[in-house]
């Protein structure tokens, strides 16, 4: 077996998702309602969500069974390649070896499918016929959209507006799959409405959307809404990427010193590093997770951890998270799926806790780093991914300057075919930097539903 590529067999995949609530030192306080302010029950979620997974939102159990029709779609795709970066290496001149899951072999090209496939099965199983939701870069509304197909349901998708721009390529896999793609926000609702007439010029956030995309699942019986990242039940439908990375790493006798995932609302990040969270929590393993987000956008590392809306509007459930503010206009950086306000509470309370490690790139460095690594491993990585391997790259050559020979396992959250005018803008030298001002966040975190 060559170790630039290894793969498992079917046999082998995951039949269980690993839960880190089993193990964490500290839950994260419970969700709050949106009116009330008072912890939210079944019957609460109940209008948006199936039983199902709200039982996985709220489990303590270390592991959840993945069911038998949801293990054989992911047979389509799954278990997904995990290469050794060895041309990467040479370019970098680093005693390092650098290890990425490659997630972009999905029929979406991204993660999101591993999540996408459960949450159309269970609102399947519990008779709904119609899923709305959001989606920033497209990844997750593309996931979603082929989801409901296989389960003969409809979609409809909020795209926020700059990535409906930016990302054409995103609104017509999701509509050839059959979803409705509609620019967010819009006119269809009254959150849409409310924010448009404040601003009309306005991009767009994931807060928006989500806003909307809730909104429509509320007003109608046969809707449910489904989340692409942030919630529980979505970070353990993700841990098959660490669960099977683990088993191939032992296949060829190694183990990661540090594991990075890219992160927005934390979903391929958790998928990543969760596994290997799961031997630091029990055994001791000192491995080190790192989170990394856009400078634009840098929840975990200029955000505060506080009660924050989920969504802009104020509709969903307030989680305690890191926040930026959930009013928070992130800037059309290409990286579209990480310009989320949160943070999913469970990246967030292991940050909290200082069980995990968050970074911030620019979106300049991170391109070249994706470019350097097309050069070199023959995979265009989407923008979102890119923001991992910058810190795979950073760490690989801090090993060449002190002579370690660490293994760093990184995930390659999806690939950047659909993203090519992402990548015209580079080349062409349109890409600019941007760090969001402090001030911003400051004025943005007055205005959280709960002062502590």
């Amino acid at each position: 077996m060559s170790e630039t590529k290894i793969l498992l067999s079917e046999k082998e995949m995951p039949t269980a998702w690993y839960n880190v609530m089993a193990d964490m030192p500290n839950l994260p306080k419970p969700p709050l309602h949106p009116g009330t302010k008072q912890p939210v029950g079944p019957q609460d979620l109940g209008a948006i969500f199936p039983e199902e997974l709200i039982k996985q939102e709220v489990s303590t159990e270390r592991w959840i069974e993945i069911p038998e029709e949801v293990q054989q779609i992911y047979k389509l795709w799954r278990p997904s390649p995990l290469y050794r970066a060895q041309r990467l290496e040479k370019a970098l001149d680093t005693p390092a070896k650098i290890y990425y899951k490659y997630e972009g072999v999905s029929p979406a090209g991204s993660h999101k499918p591993n999540t996408s496939i459960p949450q159309a099965y269970y609102n399947k199983k519990a008779g709904i016929k119609r899923l709305a939701t959001e989606t920033g870069a497209g990844q997750w509304g593309s996931a979603l959209s082929l989801s409901c197909k296989f389960f003969d349901m409809e979609c409809i998708v909020y795209m926020v507006k700059v990535s409906y721009q930016q990302k054409p390529y995103r609104r017509i896999f999701m509509q050839t799959y059959g979803a409705d793609v509609i620019a967010s926000p819009s006119n269809l609702t009254e959150s849409g409405r409310k924010i448009l007439e404040a601003d009309p010029e306005t991009m767009g956030s994931l807060g928006i959307a989500i806003s909307e995309a809730v909104e429509d699942a509320a007003k109608r019986d046969d809707t449910n809404y489904a989340l692409g990242s942030v919630l529980n039940h979505v970070m353990l439908h993700q841990t098959v990427i660490g669960l099977e990375a683990k088993k191939q790493l032992e296949m060829v006798d190694e183990y990661p010193d540090i594991v990075v995932g890219c992160c927005g609302g934390g979903s391929n990040f958790a998928g990543v590093s969760f596994p290997f969270v799961y031997d630091k929590l029990t055994n001791g393993t000192k491995v080190r997770a790192i989170a990394v987000e856009p400078a634009a956008c840098p929840t975990l590392t200029k955000g505060k951890f506080a009660y924050d809306f989920g969504d802009t509007v104020g509709m969903v459930p307030i989680l305690n998270m890191y926040t930026l503010g959930h009013d928070f206009m992130p800037p059309g950086i290409h990286a579209g799926g990480l310009r989320y306000h949160g943070d999913s509470p469970l990246v967030s309370q292991l940050y909290h806790d200082g069980i995990i490690e968050a970074q911030s790139k620019t979106q300049k460095a991170c391109f070249e780093a994706a470019v350097m690594f097309a050069q070199n491993e023959a995979i265009l990585p989407a923008p979102e991914s890119s923001h991992a391997i910058r810190v795979a790259i950073d760490e690989a050559l801090k090993c060449k300057e002190t002579g370690e020979a660490k293994t760093i396992l990184f995930c390659l959250s999806g690939n950047g075919y659909l993203d090519l005018p992402s990548y015209d803008a580079f080349n062409s030298g349109k890409i600019e930097d941007y760090e969001y001002p402090d001030s911003l966040i400051e004025d943005s975190l007055k205005k959280l539903p709960i002062t502590e």
